[in-house]
């Protein structure tokens, strides 16, 4: 699918991998709405790139249909989705403390997995509706997962689990929605310079960097982004995941 002229809906889209997506999918041409519960800095990126920011919490029934609804009113209906909306919470199974807490297991969970699922079937349902294109595709979804859905480190249980479950999820919903011409892929990134990493020291984000066999730095949101673009380009791509890396393979700490 030619990004050019259609409409793009990236969650997260207000910081990170999602905002470079979103600036990467609106340099080819898509007019593109910005889910995020940071609706400031969403309100930004869409400024400056000629798109909408839409406050959605994407772990929630009701917010998701009336983001999906914003859009439809203002720009048209979506063919193209990325999942970048995520959160990570650093906690061992059993710790000083006592037991990890199932909240905050339970909120991950919500965000992450429940949270991608919610944004493609509200998604599907309406790119279902559309007419298919020359080539017989209605969409493209693009998932975010994580290196640590195969490497999961001391301390990401919640996160690994959640992102596991992301990439279990890409072969039955590419599956589901072949019928329509939907096609699902999951990137699964290794270490990049997003805003959580970009707090560090710069000698803490070069000791990082160096664990990557090559090339040995933190990735760049672009190269995400420039990836997210290339499956929407590419029809043949559908029911994978990408390990977008470097070649890590991370230690267990």
């Amino acid at each position: 699918m030619n990004p050019s002229g259609q409409i793009a809906v990236v969650t997260g889209g207000g910081s990170g991998l999602g905002e470079a997506t979103a600036r990467a999918l609106a340099a080819k041409g898509a007019r593109v709405a910005i889910f995020d519960v940071g609706i400031d800095r969403a309100e930004k990126v869409a400024a400056e790139i000629g798109g909408i920011a839409v406050k959605c919490d994407v772990s929630s029934a009701e917010s998701g249909e009336q983001a999906f609804a914003t859009v439809a009113e203002k720009l048209g209906a979506p063919r193209i989705l990325v999942n970048c909306a995520g959160i990570a919470v650093a906690a061992k199974t059993t710790g000083k403390d006592g037991a990890h807490s199932l909240d905050a297991y339970r909120k991950v969970i919500e965000v992450n997995l429940i949270g991608t699922f919610n944004m493609i079937r509200l998604f599907a349902v309406r790119c279902e509706q559309l007419d298919p294109m020359e080539s017989g595709e209605r969409g493209v979804i693009v998932n975010t997962a994580s290196v640590a859905a195969y490497d999961g480190q001391i301390g990401q249980a919640a996160y690994a689990s959640s992102k596991g479950g992301v990439v279990g999820m890409t072969l039955p919903v590419a599956r589901d929605l072949s019928r329509s011409g939907i096609r699902v892929m999951t990137i699964a990134p290794g270490i990049f310079r997003t805003p959580m990493l970009a707090g560090l020291p710069q000698e803490a984000q070069d000791s990082l960097g160096k664990q990557v066999p090559f090339p040995s730095r933190l990735g760049d949101p672009a190269e995400y982004g420039a990836l997210a673009c290339h499956i929407v380009e590419n029809q043949m791509l559908n029911g994978e995941v990408i390990r977008l890396d470097g070649a890590i393979r991370m230690a267990p700490k």
